[in-house]
C-alpha cells in the first residue's frame, strides 16, 4: 500500500509564523470536543490519542498519532467545535501554530495548501474503506481494514515497518469484536504472514 504521510510541516517555517512548543504530561487534555479550534497541532515527540464518549460513557478511540503528525487540522477550515477530544497518552512535545498564523501560512506557501489536501482526501479514502471493511464478517477483514486505516497516517511504505499502537482491547473496541476473537485473529494473522508480532508489539 502507498501511503501519503500525515502532513507535516517544516518546523523552521512554523517557527516563523510564530508557533510555539508545548510540553503535555501522560493524560493531559489538549482540546476538548466542544472546544473551538484555535490552534494547528504537529507532534515533535510522544502519542496523542483522539476520542471521544458515547452516551453511556463508553470510549471510542479514533486514533493514536505520534511523532511528525499532525492532528485537529481539517477543523480549521470549517466554522464548527471539536467533535473529539484529544490527550497525551504520554509526555508529550507538540508545536501549536495559532489558527489566524496558520490560514496565513497556507496562503503564503501555496504547495502545503495543496499537500495537505491530498494528505486530508488520502486520509478520507482510507476512512470510507475502513467503514466498508467494518461490515464485512470476516474478523480478519475488519482488522486489516482498521490497519489500513491506521497506516494511511503514517509514511511507512514497507511491509511489516508499521507499529500499531493500539491495545488489543482498543483494536477490540473500534472493530466491534470480542477481545478474545481479536487475540486469535491476531495470531492467525501473524501465521499467515500479514502481521509480524514482537515484544507483543504488532507490526503490519
Amino acid at each position: 500500500m502507498k501511503t501519503i504521510s500525515c502532513m507535516k510541516i517544516d518546523n523552521q517555517l512554523l517557527g516563523a509564523y510564530s508557533a510555539e512548543v508545548r510540553k503535555y504530561d501522560e493524560k493531559e487534555i489538549i482540546f476538548s470536543e466542544g472546544d473551538f479550534p484555535s490552534y494547528y497541532y504537529q507532534i515533535t515527540e510522544g502519542a496523542i490519542k483522539i476520542n471521544n464518549y458515547n452516551e453511556d460513557g463508553k470510549e471510542f478511540i479514533h486514533n493514536i498519532l505520534g511523532k511528525d503528525q499532525s492532528f485537529g487540522d481539517p477543523l480549521l477550515f470549517m466554522d464548527k467545535t471539536y467533535p473529539m477530544n484529544a490527550s497525551a497518552l504520554k509526555p508529550s512535545t507538540v508545536i501549536r501554530l495559532p489558527r489566524k498564523n496558520f490560514i496565513n501560512l497556507i496562503k503564503e506557501n501555496p504547495q502545503i495548501s495543496l499537500d495537505m489536501n491530498a494528505c486530508l482526501s488520502h486520509r478520507l479514502y482510507y476512512k470510507m474503506i475502513m467503514m466498508q471493511s467494518m461490515a464485512s464478517q470476516n474478523p480478519s477483514a475488519r482488522i486489516i481494514g482498521l490497519f489500513d486505516y491506521l497506516k494511511s497516517y503514517s509514511d511507512c511504505d514497507d511491509h511489516h515497518s508499521f507499529q500499531i499502537l493500539m491495545t488489543r482491547q482498543q483494536i477490540a473496541d473500534l472493530t466491534g469484536l470480542r477481545v478474545e476473537t481479536i487475540i486469535r485473529t491476531i495470531k492467525k494473522m501473524e501465521s499467515e504472514g500479514f502481521i509480524k508480532i514482537k515484544d507483543r508489539k504488532i507490526y503490519y
